[in-house]
């Protein structure tokens, strides 16, 4: 239990009155930091939400939630310390609660560790300055100096303020809005949202598009550019401020006529797998399909189905003795069952190799002749690309909130960022820290000035 008393005190205290001045100087400090980045000063006084807004001045808000809890969890292992009333005899002998503790508080205090460096690092960057000034911030007994000297002096000064989205972006994305096909998929979403640590965080933004029937579209953008959070917004499933439109239907006030109009396959594949191809597809179409349909014209419809997926010669199988290929098709027969017109794939061809993708996209293909409307999201889109019509991107622009890039052509787009593979346009609208050239904000007001003229 030393080993754990030292790492609390080492992160979160000093004894005595030393402490609780360098605790106070830390504060003062961050209320200056934190009205330098345009946010409220007084957040610097409540405990563990300060270490989330510090990340968001840092420009490392992703990060902000687990730098925050693991100060909490350390927190709350000091508190249940001091309530443990241990003889000397107990404190000699190291229990299971004992062990356990030291562990917790071990793990915790590395994952503490870990992050604050990341958040000073991205402090660092912020204000400019020699990343000497690290070595003050690894400690909570020397990070008050940084905070006091950057938060106080006129001379440091953050390159961008939390709170300062760039405003003729803003404007321009806002115009307009697409107009309705009587045929096909009509997006018009102003703003998805969230409660996230302590704020309301704005997931998308801005999002208007019409995809005709017929064309296969493909969905592009980096980690947290917000695809799923689309994908789950345009079918139903978490409805934002927006107005979307399946061939003149509103799928919002209209959702449970609709609902099956709308397939979606998630990545992670959920069937049983003592069950035969045949019983997964049977169940399905009891699921998916009206309630007036006969067992007969179910049994034709899942013959229908395993033949266009090629399952026809396995539908006696279990599941659990199909290759990773024939799941996948499985997987999106589930949900092809209620013949959708829009049909959304979240990384189908996750797992398999060229060929087997290859030979997946192609069936996409054929579906979407026949009609439909197909979005897919793959990170190995180069690989199939020519089987595309469109391409929607998104990216995060500097307030962390998805926005539309593009949406248009595959060859308009190999124009429009100036490269020839798609995964180099991820790469270009990617974060600096995420490996790529940081360029979210130039695209999107470029695409909103394309758009609006």
């Amino acid at each position: 239990m030393i080993v754990v008393k030292a790492l609390l005190i080492l992160f979160f205290t000093q004894d005595g009155y030393t402490g609780m001045a360098l605790y106070a100087l830390y504060m003062v400090g961050l209320w200056k930091l934190f009205e330098k980045s345009g946010l409220e000063g007084w957040w610097a006084l409540v405990p563990f939400a300060r270490d989330y807004q510090l990340a968001r001045c840092a420009g490392r808000e992703s990060e902000g939630p687990v730098y925050s809890l693991s100060g909490f969890g350390l927190t709350m292992l000091s508190i249940i310390m001091l309530f443990l009333n241990r003889t000397a005899e107990e404190q000699a002998v190291l229990s299971g609660r004992d062990l356990l503790i030291t562990i917790l508080a071990i793990t915790l205090s590395l994952v503490y560790f870990i992050y604050n460096i990341r958040v000073w690092s991205g402090m660092i960057e912020v204000y400019g300055v020699r990343r000497r000034w690290m070595l003050l911030c690894l400690f909570t007994y020397t990070k008050f100096i940084p905070a006091l000297v950057w938060g106080f002096n006129k001379k440091y000064q953050p390159e961008w303020k939390v709170e300062d989205i760039r405003a003729e972006l803003a404007r321009m994305a806002t115009q307009g809005s697409a107009s309705v096909m009587d045929e096909g998929l009509t997006v018009n979403l102003s703003e998805r949202t969230a409660t996230e640590f302590f704020r309301k965080k704005v997931l998308l933004r801005d999002i208007h598009m019409a995809i005709p029937k017929g064309h296969m579209v493909l969905l592009l953008g980096g980690s947290g550019a917000g695809k799923t959070t689309y994908v789950n917004a345009i079918n139903g499933y978490e409805k934002a401020k927006a107005e979307v439109l399946l061939n003149g239907n509103n799928l919002y006030t209209q959702y449970k006529k609709m609902q099956y109009d709308v397939g979606f396959v998630p990545q992670s594949e959920m069937m049983r797998g003592k069950d035969t191809v045949l019983n997964t597809l049977l169940d399905a179409a009891k699921l998916r399909l009206p309630i007036e349909i006969n067992a007969k014209q179910r049994r034709a419809r899942v013959d229908e189905v395993m033949e266009i997926f090629g399952l026809t010669p396995v539908q006696n199988n279990l599941v659990e003795k199909l290759s990773g290929g024939q799941k996948k098709r499985l997987s999106i027969s589930m949900e092809f069952i209620s013949n959708p017109s829009l049909f959304i794939l979240d990384e189908p061809d996750s797992g398999l190799d060229g060929v087997m993708a290859r030979e997946l996209f192609v069936q996409l293909r054929k579906i979407a002749d026949t009609g439909k409307i197909v979005i897919v999201i793959t990170h190995t889109p180069d690989r199939v690309v020519d089987l595309f019509d469109d391409v929607i991107v998104l990216a995060k622009d500097s307030a962390r909130t998805g926005r539309l890039a593009y949406y248009g052509s595959i060859e308009d787009a190999r124009k429009f960022f100036d490269c020839e593979r798609m995964e180099q346009i991820v790469k270009s609208i990617n974060r600096k820290e995420e490996g790529g050239e940081g360029l979210a904000d130039d695209y999107v007001m470029k695409y909103a000035e394309v758009q609006h003229g």
